[in-house]
């Protein structure tokens, strides 16, 4: 012990002296050794069953000369401090490996190596002290996140065995040697927590006591919340019990993106600060796997410690012995950190932090999620209903409750599963448990089970005296080490305190044993002083409330540091059933008591009378029997509350606006999208007019045009524009059964044009169309939606039949863009006049002026988005606009015709020539990784949740037409409020879908021996590769290529069949629809756009997650993609290896192709997605292609071809070529014959 003493002695005299340095990554340079599977299973694991290359903490008993060796290389760099090679040393994590008793010995073995190499170091240069920190990482199981879609409770792991796993790692930390522990890369709290639970559990057992270090992770750039939603300040004040040397943060970020989070945490954390940050985010194609150099990244690391923020750096993921010695080099000059004098505050937190200040505003504790208190929460919870008993708890954070007390107590009730299970809940609602939480239960057993589930740091209500001093102190020092502040009740073993002496005496003996004994902070610990009831009718009740505000009083003064807290609506229990007079009790209550001392109270948080606002006759009545100011006052608010008129418990809204005549009414309405009163307005308005039309006619198209004017002028933004109609659409559904009785007496209503709108045959894209169709009727146009993969003939039967003013045409794949100009063709040959709108992802001004005007002369207009249709619409129907909007028109389409035609075709070369410069790969040298099988895997049912964390949200937003980068475009000027109410309302849509399971995943996915064969690529049917399943048929690049340039086809990516190498394919498709149709119809049925549109915006982007999900899982499987650690953001902007390019996409233009993938996964059956005639894949929300591992690989344009290659491609596919031309048109170089 004395050794171990004098050992932190030196470490804190050596922190109060320099910025220590701690070392590097050992995952990086255990990459760098490049070692094979025999190297990581050495002869003891020789005949293992699992696969262990990239085991790296096995290597601690099969290589321990390496691991040592590194160790020593970052001692020589200049490292103070060495890390364990112990990150997944533990039984949760190593089950992965089957290897889960194997925590103790992995982690003493991983120990005595860095102990060994530092001894030699300290051996060769006496007089250095160097130390070894155990390092424990996070576990691969999370203990507060759900694992199943079907249940938010379900959980990977549990405190109590995350205890068991982190108490044999410490033990065998200690024992191989550690000078220190840290616990690091923590993204769970309630997984840290346990870790350090374990770790003062183990020191209490008496084992050797070291040092304690903590790192967290922070995974998105630009955000200050970590991967369950916490904040720097809120994850500080959640591990701040734990009596730490030092807390810091490591990996997922580099410097740049690391940079404000270590202010924050410099700033607010009153002990040493380390800082070991990536270098930089991850780029899988540099020799490290990452872009900072050790001249890039350790100037940046001294600004850090200039700036002060600095006690101990180094580095993560991707840096070296060299980033060591040169960061050591640069900060060797710079004073390190003072440590920051922090007040002595009561410091809570859910995800956010709660400081409770001596200027704060008395805190709200809800009291609705208390089986004991609430009859409506209870009869909610004995009846399984937790979704409803959730929604109090977030009625109670709506109404300004700042933390909530949940309490479980009821007799009918397994109190212990109950707070599991609704805890669990809470922590996947982050409205709700970004508070913190007040576990409350008179059962011990109920408070722990809740401590063990909340990653906050909570409230422990309550523990008392009254069990006597023992087990008041084990309670105590329980709560303290499960991180939480504790009420304590004013009991002791002779039973309540009621008088003000014995609140008195209580408090102070519990204030002292907690401080002296315990070791608590004085500010964590919250005296209850007892609230009882008044106004019973017995004459030693009537100084309760008196002598609690006194004792509150008291409490402030003479026990420093502790808060007082109690239960308001204790103190009215003689008026229940009567709201109006307990209100009034509990407002007049907290004034004086607040007054006097009181911190916080449990109270609901939605039914305070104001203070100011109480009637004086009531406010006088309930005062005197609050203060004791007359004998009789007990029976005087008694006779008056019985005159008290009941409110009731209603939900109070800002409806000032409901005071307003029925055209305002409508009008404010439409504007703010609210239904709510749609058809009584209606009706009302039906009423006061002649005729259902003239209502249309008059104020709901006065409403509508204030919208239209809004959204015009830039002051309203599309999302808000589809709830507008939405409301029009429900208003008019409910006129239309009048307006069909009075249709004859009424005469021929029209609209002011009918536009008819359809997405052409194989196409099934309908977004942007519905949203423009919604515009358009927001503008009084009657819109004839014919839906997706419309056949000309239906479309022009439909135009015809409607007696459509306009048609517009839609469409996404490149397809659509010829089907679209046969469209034209056709309108032309039968005789149409009226305009043709022409709109799409792929369409665009340029295309339609040179392939589809020519077809049809009346009228052919692009439009970008739906923001210019009414205006094009507008200018088209106005027969005074027309002519000269259509002759302006004409005019740019013929002058972008001429600059075509002016334009020479871009030189390419032949075939040939470019097939010589194609991408070289030293073959022999390459790393070719082999997939973990090969074959067909299905998804039957992929859970949403596991998708939500690779949405990429920028698309969606450019969807509804708000330009911007997620999540910046939240403070943008001018769209970011609408842009977060817009993503607020698509998040509670995609909670309901994932809740309810309205939409389903599934996917099909697969690896393939293959091989290159000039620009094709063989997939053979098994691993003897001696018979060809399928052969897939690529397109290469034939532009004029500067030198050291390459000529890329997708072919180049696999390794030839000569080159003797064993290369391997990959495939996919995915889809995120499944359900659409129905989910859409609810919404139609409901005459909801605005949903609808969001219902297949959010299975868009659901798809492409998953697609982005698969191909991680993919990555891992085929072996080269299991070390990564991306961000989420780093997902989205693909920094891996690998790429996954789709048929009808730049690299692989040729929709046909599509074809061969899905006979290859067999995909209509194994997934449930079709092809439409123009290859379009059904659901809509699908994605699909093909998997490289090639490290070179990268996402490529083919562009323009030339004849000889085209003519070469229909051979080698079968096919005839002008079939060919005609799918490949928009990378013809040549206008075919």
């Amino acid at each position: 012990m004395g050794t171990q003493i004098r050992q932190q002695a030196q470490i804190e005299a050596l922190l109060k002296e320099r910025i220590l340095i701690l070392d590097g990554a050992m995952g990086t340079m255990i990459q760098q050794r490049k070692l094979d599977e025999a190297a990581f299973r050495g002869e003891r694991f020789k005949d293992w069953k699992k696969d262990l290359k990239g085991h790296n903490d096995l290597l601690n008993i099969t290589q321990p000369a390496i691991i040592e060796d590194i160790h020593r290389q970052y001692l020589e760099a200049g490292a103070d401090i060495v890390e364990t090679n112990t990150f997944n040393s533990q039984s949760i994590s190593l089950a992965d490996y089957h290897m889960a008793s194997l925590g103790y010995e992995l982690s003493k073995a991983g120990a005595e190596c860095a102990r060994q190499a530092v001894e030699k170091v300290q051996a060769a240069q006496p007089g250095r002290r160097c130390f070894v920190a155990g390092a424990i990482g996070p576990t691969t199981k999370t203990s507060s996140i759900s694992t199943d879609v079907n249940n938010p409770a379900a959980r990977g792991t549990v405190y109590e065995e995350l205890v068991v796993a982190y108490g044999e790692q410490v033990r065998g930390l200690l024992d191989g040697g550690a000078d220190l522990l840290l616990v690091e890369t923590i993204f769970d709290t309630l997984n840290a927590k346990a870790a350090f639970f374990a770790i003062q559990q183990v020191f209490a057992s008496g084992a050797r006591p070291v040092p304690i270090m903590a790192s967290v992770t922070f995974i998105q750039a630009g955000s200050n919340r970590g991967v369950t939603g916490q904040t720097v300040e809120g994850f500080w004040n959640s591990i701040s019990h734990v009596p730490l040397l030092s807390v810091g943060m490591n990996c997922a970020l580099g410097p740049k993106e690391m940079r404000p989070l270590i202010e924050e945490l410099s700033r607010i954390a009153p002990i040493y600060l380390s800082a070991h940050p990536n270098a930089g985010l991850p780029n899988p194609l540099l020799p490290t796997g990452f872009p900072e150099t050790p001249d890039s990244l350790a100037p940046q690391l001294r600004e850090w410690a200039q700036n002060g923020w600095l006690n101990i750096v180094g580095g993560c993921c991707g840096t070296t012995p060299a980033h060591i010695k040169s960061i050591a080099e640069v900060v060797r000059d710079i004073r390190p950190r003072t440590i920051p004098a922090v007040a002595s505050y009561t410091r809570l937190s859910g995800l956010e932090a709660v400081t409770i200040r001596p200027d704060s505003n008395f805190v709200n504790i809800g009291e609705r999620t208390n089986v004991t208190g609430s009859p409506a929460f209870a009869r909610l919870i004995l009846a399984g209903d937790y979704e409803s008993a959730l929604s109090v708890a977030r009625q109670q954070v709506e109404g300004g409750a700042q933390i909530i007390d949940i309490n479980m107590d009821e007799g009918m009730l397994d109190s212990n599963k109950a707070m599991e299970k609704f805890l669990r809940l809470v922590a996947s609602e982050p409205d709700i448990c970004k508070v913190p939480i007040m576990v409350d239960s008179s059962k011990w057993e109920v408070l722990e089970t809740g401590l063990r589930n909340i990653q906050g740091k909570a409230v422990v209500n309550s523990i008392s005296l009254k069990e006597g001093e023992q087990k008041f102190v084990e309670q105590a020092t329980l709560v303290r080490r499960y991180g939480a502040a504790v009420v304590v009740m004013a009991f002791d073993e002779k039973g309540q305190a009621d008088t003000l002496e014995r609140k008195k005496e209580i408090c102070t003996r519990s204030y002292r044993i907690l401080t002296e004994r315990v070791g608590f902070p004085p500010e964590d610990i919250i005296f209850d002083p007892n609230i009882l009831t008044v106004a019973t009718g017995i004459e030693e009740h009537n100084e309760y409330a008196l002598n609690f505000i006194e004792a509150a009083r008291w409490i402030k003064r003479n026990l420093p540091g502790a808060k007082v807290s109690g239960g308001i609506s204790n103190i009215s229990f003689s008026f229940r059933g009567n709201n109006v007079v307990r209100e009034a009790m509990h407002s007049a209550f907290l004034y004086h008591a607040i007054k006097a001392g009181l911190d916080m109270g449990i109270v609901n948080a939605g039914q305070l009378a104001v203070y100011e606002e109480i009637p004086k006759d009531l406010l006088e009545l309930v005062e005197d029997v609050l203060l004791n100011r007359r004998p009789d006052a007990t029976e005087r608010l008694v006779t008056f509350a019985e005159t008290v008129k009941q409110k009731g418990k209603i939900a109070v809204k800002d409806d000032e606006w409901r005071q307003g005549t029925v055209e305002d009414r409508l009008s404010h309405a439409l504007v703010k999208g609210i239904t709510d009163y749609i058809d009584q307005d209606a009706e009302e308005a039906r009423q006061k007019y002649q005729k259902p039309l003239a209502v249309i006619e008059g104020p709901l198209m006065a409403g509508m045009n204030v919208v239209g004017d809004l959204f015009g002028s830039g002051k309203m933004f599309l999302p808000q524009v589809v709830k507008s109609a939405r409301v029009m659409k429900k208003a008019v559904a409910y006129l239309m059964p009048f307006m069909e009785e009075e249709k004859k007496r009424l005469g021929n209503y029209r609209a002011q044009g009918k536009v008819l709108l359809a997405t052409v045959k194989g196409d099934v894209h309908d977004i942007g169309k519905n949203i423009v169709g919604v515009v358009l009727g927001c503008n009084n146009y009657e819109v004839i939606d014919l839906g997706v993969m419309v056949s000309c003939e239906k479309i022009l039967a439909a135009a015809r039949e409607q007696h459509a003013d306009i048609v517009g045409l839609s469409g996404l794949i490149t397809p659509s863009l010829d089907e679209m100009v046969h469209v034209a063709k056709e309108m032309t040959r039968e005789g149409f006049a009226v305009p043709l709108l022409i709109g799409g992802a792929t369409t665009s001004k340029a295309h339609t002026a040179v392939k589809i005007a020519p077809s049809y002369e009346p009228a052919v207009v692009h439009v970008l988005d739906a923001s210019r249709a009414v205006g094009v619409v507008g200018s088209l129907v106005n027969e005074a606009k027309k002519p000269g909007f259509l002759s302006q028109i004409r005019e740019d389409y013929a002058r972008m015709r001429q600059a075509h035609q002016d334009r020479s075709s871009k030189p390419v070369w032949p075939i040939a020539r470019a097939r010589a410069n194609r991408l070289a790969t030293d073959w022999a040298a390459l790393d070719i990784p082999t997939p973990d099988f090969l074959g067909v895997r299905v998804i039957a049912d992929q859970s949403l949740t596991d998708l939500i964390p690779f949405i990429d949200w920028s698309p969606f937003f450019h969807t509804w037409e708000l330009r911007g980068r997620y999540p910046a475009i939240f403070d943008d000027a001018t769209v970011g409020v609408k842009a977060k109410e817009l993503y607020d309302d698509a998040r509670r849509l995609l909670d309901e879908i994932v809740q309810k399971k309205l939409l389903r995943a599934k996917g099909v996915y697969g690896f393939f021996a293959a091989a290159g064969v000039g620009d094709d690529i063989e997939l053979y049917t098994d691993a003897s590769r001696t018979a060809v399943f399928t052969t897939i048929h690529t397109l290469r690049q034939q532009a004029e290529k500067p030198d050291g340039q390459p000529n890329r086809a997708l072919s180049d990516y696999i390794a030839p069949k000569d080159s003797g190498r064993k290369d391997f394919l990959g495939a996919f498709a995915v889809t995120s629809g499944i359900g659409m149709e129905e989910l859409c119809k609810r919404f139609d049925a409901d005459h909801d756009d605005y949903n609808s549109i969001m219902a297949k915006a959010l299975a868009d982007r659901l798809a492409e997650a998953f697609a982005e999900y698969l191909h991680r899982k993919v990555r891992e499987e085929w072996g080269f993609g299991k070390s990564e650690r991306l961000t989420a953001d780093d997902l989205i902007r693909e920094k891996y290896r690998g790429i996954r390019p789709a048929p009808g996409y730049p690299a692989c233009p040729d929709h046909t192709e599509k074809r061969l993938l899905f006979d290859l996964l067999s995909v209509e059956q194994a997934a449930g997605i079709t092809l439409t005639e123009s290859f379009a894949m059904l659901p809509a929300a699908a994605v699909s292609g093909f998997y490289f591992a090639h490290p070179d690989a990268k996402y490529f344009a083919v562009g323009k071809i030339g004849k000889d290659q085209v003519e070469d491609y229909a051979l080698r596919k079968g096919m005839d070529q002008r079939t060919i031309e005609r799918w490949l048109s928009p990378n013809l170089n040549y206008e075919p014959v």
